[in-house]
Parts: structure tokens; sequence; C-alpha cells
């Protein structure tokens, strides 16, 4: 069994330039997968904007990031709350905590321990990009995001 738990960074339209900055100070390898990348029509104006991204170095140094939806920013609610709605998570939360294992069982057993008293945001299940995935609240407000390894091919 092997998890890692890496730093989550959520911004508002500049995850890709976050990251590549990242890269160039760490090193490592850029994984950056836009919205578009997952189907949202090009067309729409975060189509170009990162849904998923990463810099992994092989020294150990590890940090992911996304770009909160657009319509987050008036919907959201106060600092500190994340919900979901119309298939977008909405926050305005800085960051997230991220839990990455092997398999959806092993993952699966720390999802139930982590949601007792926890508000779930998106439920733990299968995903387009990973054989399993689910964020919540913990009950003393950080938010995690739980998924299965997966390979990203899109950046």
């Amino acid at each position: 069994m092997a998890f890692a738990t890496t730093a989550h960074l959520n911004f508002r339209g500049d995850a890709r330039e976050a990251l590549e900055f990242y890269r160039s100070v760490f090193g490592g390898r850029l994984t950056a997968v836009t919205y578009g990348d997952f189907g949202m029509p090009r067309e729409l104006p975060d189509a170009d904007k990162i849904v998923f991204g990463e810099v992994v170095a092989d020294d150990g140094f590890r940090v992911m990031a996304y770009d909160i939806p657009s319509q987050a920013g008036a919907e959201a609610g106060p600092a500190g709350t994340t919900r979901r709605e119309h298939g977008m998570t909405l926050t305005h939360e800085p960051f997230f905590l991220s839990v990455r294992g092997d398999s959806a069982e092993e993952v699966g057993e720390l999802w139930k321990k982590l949601s007792e008293g926890a508000t779930v945001v998106e439920e733990y299940g299968p995903a387009q990009w990973a054989p399993a995935f689910g964020m919540l609240t913990d009950r003393f407000g950080v938010t995690w995001v739980l998924d299965v390894a997966a390979e990203y091919s899109a950046g």
C-alpha cells in the first residue's frame, strides 16, 4: 500500500503560469490538462484553463494545481466553503490536500474514515480522469481530494 499526500493549489486563471514557474524552480515534469481536454467546448471561456496540473520532480518535490472555474468567484460563497454545482467544484479555498493511492479499495478505506463527520463535496467513485475520486471537507474544515493514481497524457 502506497499513498502520497500533496498540496493542491487553487488558482483563478494562472495555474499554468504558476506550475511552469514551480517547474523552473524545482525541476521535474509538468502535467497540465485543460477543461477542454476533458470535453468542455473549446469556445467557452474556461476551456483553456487547467483542471488538473502537477509538477513532479525525481527528488520528491510534488505540487498540484488547478484553475477554479470562472463562475466560482461570484457563486462559491464565503471563504472556507467548497461546493459542487452544475458539474463543477466551486470554491474559495486557497488549497486542498490531495491523497493519491494505488487502488480504489485502499483509497476507499481512507475515504470511509475521513468522511466521518465530514461534508461530502463529491462522492467517492469512478471519474473521467481516475479509477476513483472524491472530495470532502472534514470535520475540522480541511478539504481533501482522494483519488487513485492514473497516467495523464495531455499537457
